[in-house]
């Protein structure tokens, strides 16, 4: 049952290389750094030996379980080992007892073990579980299958997943000059020399596996000599030829059932949606290789043939499905040709993706309301005389080019579209007129002259990627943002540029303003820019703002003058982001169209809730307070404080001075419950330069604030009051 019990003699040449020159600890373990490197989570908690349930999942040969052996030589618990393959639950309960009574008389814990443990099945995975959950056993499983869905998932929700991936060409090398130079457990002893080209074709032919290219070396080192070991100071010289003669051509890792199928054909299917040819006859080759069946190779590619490339090349499913056909009747290994044939052809069509548009309205189906068949679309050969069934219809066929404007959809439906044409291949050439159609029948469709119009598809599921993104904002900072642009004529087609994004609250209103426009977004912080990016990734490519690394106007300094002007410049905070404000709002001015606007919603800190208001009600004597608030005014009016030095009358002035008329400024205060906690006051408190406290001893000096933040922490602490928040909401626009 222990893990070294059958396998004490290392050194011993009975022993297969890959085993003896298993690392005995982690520095000379390679690879994995990701989850083993120098600070890395499982690093620390080895060293520290405090483990807890751990589950490794990789392929073959990246060091699974000589991790594990790994943390045995460096923990003081017990440790036992199973192969899932060879024991049952047998061998579990004899395990589970050995690890009680070692708990039970000795205080120590047990590591145990799993290989393969993917091998087991549910019953026997579930005899596991309850040992596990009461602390008996910290349980190690290794398993080259994806534990999500071969593992226990009540096991794998206990327990920290680990992916092992591949060892690295470089990792592979370390190894082969570690085993070389190694004298106990490797050829350190012998006279060994290995020609550059011979090294090169072990280590890629072993495709990542530290086991197979140990093996292949043992191979060529010990059949080189005539025999093994050589006489003394005799040298073992391994050139191509020997390399490859001792690594045959490494099987193809692959399982019909099991990730690398997936992940394969999935590849596959990728490459030829990409429209690579090259990769795409790579994998397929893989998987013919591997022993797939070309025939689900086929219905992949039917299924390609209408979701990828679709209407922009009708004919892609006819050449597939005779492909498929010809396959039938030939047969391999000819039937190839069919396999290569199809697939070239439909990695080299044009592509198309609108066969999508079916279940956009499956999801309408599923998630709207029921609508009535329109009256004028009934069935007329019942109802039409009793119910007027049918009356409106217009027969296509009865007019110029076989059609007419009418409505086909309900009329909560009306102009929603669902079929979205690219503009490639066949299906290019007949968008302009489907557009030109739709348009018409929308204009007709409607009882009164609506206002100018224009559609982009997916407005429906750009408002639901909006409200899924502002999931996380409170609602009165959405109530703030919803303020600032119902005050404003906003039109399709605008441009709009966001200055101070902020949590990008703005930005996701914009986008659902102006589909027909551009949003641009200027972002200097990198952490936020990436926030900002993820948030629109899921938008198409052509709906996503553009957004831009730099503080406003710097982006634009090398850009045409036409292209950085737009009909709205908006932000969060613009006060507090811009030090320069007399330079932000004149560049503001010089960055919008004749007519356009500026609309900004800022935090105004100096009209806020102040500390001496909180200790005036909380009984401060009067002679204190008053000096506390001549000290804060002293403070807020401290021309170097930007946070605090302005007020919501400042932005007005400023606008006015920069040439913006219209101004309209509103402010708004939020108030809300807080508990002032002595964290809360500490950070009002302390030494920090641009503390509260810092600023105030400036004013005060640095023995009458120690007195108030010992009376504050004396009176005030745990209490709960009603902070007040004030805000300005400003709009100007620009002539």
């Amino acid at each position: 049952m222990e893990l070294f019990g059958q396998t004490s003699n290392k050194s011993s040449p009975e022993t297969p290389l890959a085993d003896r020159m298993r690392p005995r600890n982690l520095d000379e373990y390679a690879g994995q750094d990701h989850i083993v490197g120098p600070g890395r989570l499982l690093r620390r908690v080895i060293q520290a030996d405090q483990l807890s349930s751990l589950i490794f999942y990789g392929p073959p040969g990246t060091g699974k379980t000589t991790l594990a052996r790994v943390i045995a030589g460096s923990t003081s618990s017990h440790f036992i080992t199973l192969n899932a393959v060879l024991s049952g639950v047998k061998q579990l309960r004899e395990s589970i007892e050995e690890a009680r009574q070692k708990r039970q008389y000795y205080g120590q814990k047990t590591i145990l073990f799993i290989d393969e443990v993917h091998r087991w099945n549910k019953a026997q995975q579930d005899a596991l579980l309850p040992w596990v959950e009461n602390g008996t056993v910290v349980l190690i499983g290794a398993t080259t299958e994806n534990p999500y869905f071969e593992v226990n998932s009540a096991l794998v929700s206990r327990s920290r997943i680990f992916q092992l991936k591949s060892l690295t060409e470089d990792d592979l090398r370390k190894i082969l000059h570690f085993t070389l130079s190694e004298k106990e457990r490797g050829y350190g002893r012998f006279k060994v020399s290995i020609d550059k080209e011979a090294e090169d074709h072990l280590v890629q032919v072993a495709s990542g596996d530290a086991r197979t290219l140990l093996n292949a070396l043992e191979l060529a080192v010990e059949t080189t000599p005539e025999s093994f070991p050589p006489p003394e100071d005799s040298e073992i010289h391994i050139n191509l030829e020997t390399a490859e003669e001792s690594i045959q051509r490494k099987a193809l890792l692959y399982d019909k059932e099991g990730d690398y199928h997936f992940d394969t054909i999935s590849a596959f299917i990728k490459s030829v949606r990409g429209s690579d040819p090259d990769a795409a006859l790579y994998w397929m080759a893989r998987m013919v290789k591997a022993g797939e069946d070309p025939r689900f190779i086929f219905r992949r590619m039917l299924i390609s043939a209408c979701e990828d490339v679709g209407l922009a090349d009708p004919n892609a499913l006819v050449v597939v499905e005779a492909a498929a056909a010809a396959f039938d009747r030939v047969g391999l290994p000819e039937g190839q040709f069919h396999l290569t044939h199809a697939v070239l052809y439909l990695a080299t069509a044009p592509k198309s993706n609108s066969a999508l548009g079916y279940f956009e309205a499956l999801h309408s189906l599923e998630s709207e309301k029921t609508h009535e068949v329109p009256n004028h679309l009934r069935d007329a050969s019942r109802d039409a005389k009793g119910f007027g069934h049918g009356e409106g219809y217009k027969y296509p066929h009865a007019y110029r080019d076989h059609w007419v404007a009418q409505a086909y959809l309900p009329a909560d439906l009306s102009g929603r579209v669902f079929y979205s044409p690219s503009d490639q291949g066949y299906e290019g050439s007949r968008k302009p007129l489907l557009e030109k159609r739709r348009e018409e029948q929308l204009a007709g469709a409607m009882e009164e002259p609506p206002e100018i119009l224009t559609y982009s598809p997916g407005d429906k599921s750009r408002k639901r990627w909006a409200d899924r993104t502002e999931n996380g904002a409170a609602d009165f900072q959405r109530s703030l943002r919803d303020k600032v642009f119902s005050a404003l004529p906003l039109q399709r087609h605008w441009r709009i540029l966001d200055i101070a994004p902020g949590s990008g609250i703005f930005m996701t209103e914009a986008l659902r303003s102006v589909p027909e426009g551009q949003v641009v977004v200027c972002e200097p912080s990198e952490k936020k820019r990436n926030m900002l990016i993820h948030m629109a990734e899921q938008l198409s490519l052509w709906e996503q703002p553009l957004i831009l690394n730099g503080s406003f106007p710097e982006p634009f300094e090398n850009k045409e003058a036409e292209w950085s002007k737009f009909e709205l410049i908006t932000g969060r905070d613009l006060m507090l982001t811009y030090p320069d404000r007399e330079k932000m709002f004149s560049q503001t001015a010089g960055h919008l169209k004749p007519g356009g606007y500026l609309a900004f919603a800022d935090t105004v800190p100096s009209e806020g809730i102040r500390l001496s208001a909180i200790l005036e009600e909380s009984g401060l004597d009067k002679e204190t307070f008053g000096m506390l608030m001549d000290g804060e005014n002293r403070l807020y009016a401290d021309p170097d404080n930007r946070l605090t030095n302005w007020n919501s009358q400042t932005p007005v002035t400023l606008l006015e001075n920069a040439g913006f008329t219209d101004i309209a400024a509103e402010t708004v205060t939020h108030s809300f419950e807080i508990e002032l906690t002595p964290s809360l006051l500490g950070s009002w408190f302390s030494p920090d330069s641009a503390s509260y406290a810092t600023r105030l001893t400036a004013a005060c000096g640095k023995d009458f604030v120690q007195s108030i933040q010992s009376w504050a922490y004396e009176n005030i602490a745990g209490r709960r009051i009603i902070w007040k928040r004030t805000y300005l909401l400003c709009r100007a626009q620009f002539r």
